[in-house]
């Protein structure tokens, strides 16, 4: 982007609402001890306010955070990764102990460096937050693993909850949006978690704001239908600094509604479509009734039992 030229002005409905209460001091103050990242914070996350604040909650970012890919919409920092922190797992679980999470989400830098794309250190992660938080339901959101199924079956393993990972645009433009990542192999990836695991409900993201068209995001939601997922994120694409994509337009809170009563209309179980939705917005409602079940009874058990 040239120097003189501006940013298109966001509308008042993105405005961000600010609150660094005890809950969301304390929990960055918990981050920073622990050497734990969070995507809230290295992808600028328009909602870290309200969840580090108010709902108390955080999607934890394991395996460091230099990312080998350098996707034009995405604020992490992209390198060359470090070595892999086979500590970190525990500290996470940890973390969610001290937080009292009842849904935990946890996502990666894209390690295309290590053979299993990260996969061994996701399982750990997952096991050990079960090991640790028996009632805590447990969201993966993972790269494409370079397409790796046995990376794959490595970490569904683990047994996580929700398994998510994002197609973020439609597939005109991803070869621009996404590095390293192709439309087909996400879909594929997502495809293949629900032969793997049938009960597992699958979730996928698309930002809008890029230059799609509304004939194309609908192409995507039916993409993602023939390939069994069932949860649907939709929100606006924010451009986090000048070196990144710009935005092409920004939706209207009424257009968000009405994609929102299209993937409803279209069969996905679940969709959340707003301004500020990020793919981990809410992800605590999103979990299946089997795992709600799960964290109910042992929450019940806990009260009766505290000791």
């Amino acid at each position: 982007m040239a120097k003189n030229e501006e940013y298109v002005r966001k509308p008042e409905w993105l405005k961000i609402k600010l609150n660094t209460n005890k809950n969301y001091t304390g929990l960055k103050k918990m981050m920073r001890e622990k050497n734990l990242h969070t995507v809230c914070e290295e992808a600028r996350c328009p909602n870290i306010h309200e969840c580090w604040a108010v709902r108390k909650t955080a999607t934890f970012m394991i395996l460091g955070r230099v990312c080998t890919r350098g996707c034009r919409f995405c604020a992490v920092q992209t390198g060359l990764p470090t070595e892999i922190d086979w500590q970190e797992p525990e500290r996470v679980a940890e973390s969610v102990e001290i937080m009292g999470l009842r849904h935990a989400v946890v996502t990666a830098v894209a390690r295309d460096d290590l053979k299993d794309g990260g996969a061994g250190v996701f399982a750990e992660t997952v096991k050990a937050i079960h090991e640790r938080n028996p009632g805590t339901t447990v969201e993966v959101l993972p790269s494409d693993m370079k397409g790796d199924y046995e990376s794959l079956h490595t970490l569904m393993d683990a047994k996580p909850d929700i398994f998510n990972h994002n197609i973020e645009t439609v597939r005109r433009l991803t070869p621009t949006v996404r590095s390293k990542a192709t439309y087909d192999r996400s879909l594929m990836l997502l495809k293949r978690v629900k032969e793997i695991a049938p009960d597992v409900p699958t979730k996928s993201s698309i930002m809008v704001g890029l230059g799609e068209t509304k004939e194309e995001i609908i192409e995507a939601m039916d993409d993602l239908l023939e390939h069994n997922v069932d949860i649907l994120t939709i929100g606006q694409y924010l451009q986090p600094t000048r070196n990144h994509l710009k935005v092409e337009r920004y939706y209207e809170p009424r257009e968000f509604a009405e994609l929102r009563k299209i993937a409803f209309q279209k069969g996905f179980q679940h969709c959340q479509a707003g301004p500020l939705v990020r793919s981990s917005y809410h992800a605590d409602e999103q979990v299946s009734e089997a795992a709600k079940a799960r964290r109910e009874q042992y929450e019940e058990h806990y009260m009766k039992n505290p000791s």
